[in-house]
C-alpha cells in the first residue's frame, strides 16, 4: 500500500524530535530548534516540551533574542488570536528569518536547480538551469554552482548546500567518485568555497533528499525512516533517532551498488551486478533501445526514451510492460533488504521517476513483503512521493541550515 506524494509541510521546519532526542542537543539549541519546528511557540511550549523550569527557558531565549535568533511576536501563540483582558498578554516566539539567508543546490546530468531560503526554511527564489550529460571538471562544476547562486539574485548568503550523485564524504567535502564529475578523489567543498567565500557543505544528492523528507515532509515527526531514490541512478538515505546516518566515512547505504547478480549487467560505475544496473533510468532506457526496436547511436535521452517506454507499456505493449516488470522485480528484492536491514517504520519511495506507476504496481510491493522475514510484524509502510526538481534543492537547504545552526550554537 501506498499513499499519494504531500507537499513540503508550510510554516515550521525541521525534525520534531522526541524526548530522547532532544536530551542529546544543548538545551539552547534544543529551544530554538523547537521554535523552529513549531513555527511559533510560546514560552511556556518550550518548557513543557524540553522539560525544563519556566526561569531556565526565560535564560535561554533572552540569549537567543540578543543573538538575533528569536524574536517577540506580541499578542500571538501558535498563531493563534489571545483573549483580550486576561493578565499580561502571552508572547509568542518566531525565528527572525531574516537573520540568515542559504542557498540549496542540486547538481544533475539533466538540470541543476537552486533555491533561495531565509532562516525558517521559507523559499525566497528558485533557479533551474539546464545541464550537460557530459562529465565535468571540477572547475567548470565550480563554475555551474556560481552561476547557479548569483542566479538567485545576489543576495548575501550564510552558506551553500549541494547535493550530487556519487561517493562523498560529507565532513571533508572530498568526493570520491561522481558520474556527474571528471576524476576522482575530488576536494569538492574546498574549490567551491574558494569560489564563493562561504562556507559549502556538500553531500551525496540520496541524502539531501533524505534531509528534504527529515525538514519538511513526512519524515519530521518520525524517529526512523528510510527514503529509495530511484532517478539517473539509485540512492538511499536513512534516518536513525532523527538523524541523518552516513556511516562511517560518511559514504554508507549505498543501495544501488548493492550487487543483485554475479556478473551481471554493467553499472556506471564500471561494476557489474548492481541494482542500478537493472532499475535506473539509463538501465531501462538500454532495455527500451531493443524493446523498442531503436538504434542506440540515435536514440533519445534517456528520459524521452522512458517516457515512450511507459506511453506503450500503459497502451499494453508487451514487451514494454515487462521491462517495467522486471525492474520491479529488482526493486523489491531492493526493499526487501532495505526492511530487512534495517526495520524502518517507513518507507518512502521518492523521485521524478516514481510518476511510472508500473515501477510500484501493488505486485511489488506484495513481492517485497514475500521476501521479507516479517514472522508476525507489521511490515514497514511505504509512501511514494513523485516531487519535482526543487525537493531535491530544497534537501540542500535544509544541510546548508543545519549546518549554519550547529555553527552559531552549537552540536
Amino acid at each position: 500500500m501506498y499513499d499519494e506524494p504531500k507537499a513540503p509541510e508550510a510554516g515550521g521546519c525541521g525534525p520534531i524530535l522526541p524526548a530522547p532526542g532532544r536530551a542529546q542537543v544543548p538545551p539552547r539549541r534544543a529551544a530554538f530548534e523547537h521554535v523552529r519546528a513549531q513555527g511559533r511557540a510560546s514560552r511556556a511550549d518550550v518548557a513543557r516540551s524540553l522539560g525544563i523550569s519556566a526561569a531556565s527557558v526565560t535564560t535561554l531565549t533572552a540569549d537567543l533574542i540578543a543573538m538575533g535568533l528569536l524574536r517577540e511576536v506580541p499578542g500571538t501563540v501558535g498563531g493563534e488570536p489571545r483573549e483580550a483582558g486576561r493578565g499580561r498578554p502571552p508572547v509568542a516566539l518566531e525565528i527572525v528569518p531574516e537573520g540568515r539567508q542559504v542557498v540549496g543546490i542540486k547538481l544533475s546530468d539533466e538540470r541543476h536547480t537552486a533555491v533561495l531560503a531565509d532562516f525558517g526554511g521559507r523559499r525566497i527564489a528558485e533557479s533551474v538551469r539546464p545541464a550537460s550529460a557530459t562529465r565535468r571538471t571540477l572547475a567548470e562544476a565550480v563554475e555551474e554552482v556560481a552561476a547557479l547562486v548569483a542566479g538567485l539574485g545576489g543576495a548575501p548568503v550564510t552558506a551553500v548546500g549541494v547535493g550530487l550523485s556519487g561517493l562523498v564524504d560529507h565532513a571533508s567535502g572530498r568526493v570520491a567518485w561522481s558520474p556527474l564529475l571528471d576524476g576522482a578523489d575530488l576536494s569538492f567543498k574546498a574549490a567551491c568555497e574558494d569560489r564563493l567565500g562561504v562556507p559549502v557543505h556538500v553531500d551525496n544528492d540520496a541524502n539531501v533528499l533524505t534531509l528534504a523528507e527529515l525538514w519538511f515532509g513526512s519524515g519530521r515527526a518520525l524517529a526512523d525512516f528510510a527514503v529509495v531514490t530511484i532517478e539517473h541512478g539509485v540512492g538511499m538515505g536513512l534516518v536513525l533517532g532523527s538523524r541523518l546516518f552516513r556511516g562511517t566515512r560518511g559514504m554508507g547505504l549505498e543501495l544501488g551498488h548493492v550487487k543483485v547478480r554475479l556478473d551481471g549487467a554493467l553499472c556506471r560505475c564500471g561494476q557489474r551486478g548492481c541494482l542500478e544496473a537493472y532499475l535506473a533510468d539509463y538501465a531501462l532506457a538500454r532495455e527500451a533501445w531493443t524493446a523498442l526496436g531503436r538504434d542506440p547511436r540515435k536514440a533519445q535521452s534517456p528520459q524521452a526514451t522512458l517516457e515512450a517506454l511507459f506511453a506503450a507499456a500503459k497502451s499494453g505493449d508487451e514487451a514494454a510492460r515487462a521491462i517495467f516488470a522486471r525492474a520491479g522485480r529488482y526493486l523489491a528484492v531492493g526493499l526487501a533488504n532495505v526492511q530487512q536491514l534495517f526495520d524502518p517504520s517507513l518507507i518512502i519511495l521518492s523521485g521524478e521517476r516514481m510518476r511510472y506507476d508500473l515501477l510500484y504496481a501493488e505486485e511489488v510491493l506484495a513481492e517485497m513483503r514475500d521476501l521479507t522475514l516479517l514472522k508476525g510484524r507489521t511490515p514497514a509502510r511505504v509512501e511514494i512521493h513523485a516531487w519535482g526538481d526543487l525537493v531535491w534543492a530544497q534537501g540542500a537547504v535544509a544541510l546548508a541550515l543545519g549546518a549554519v545552526t550547529e555553527e552559531a550554537l552549537g552540536g
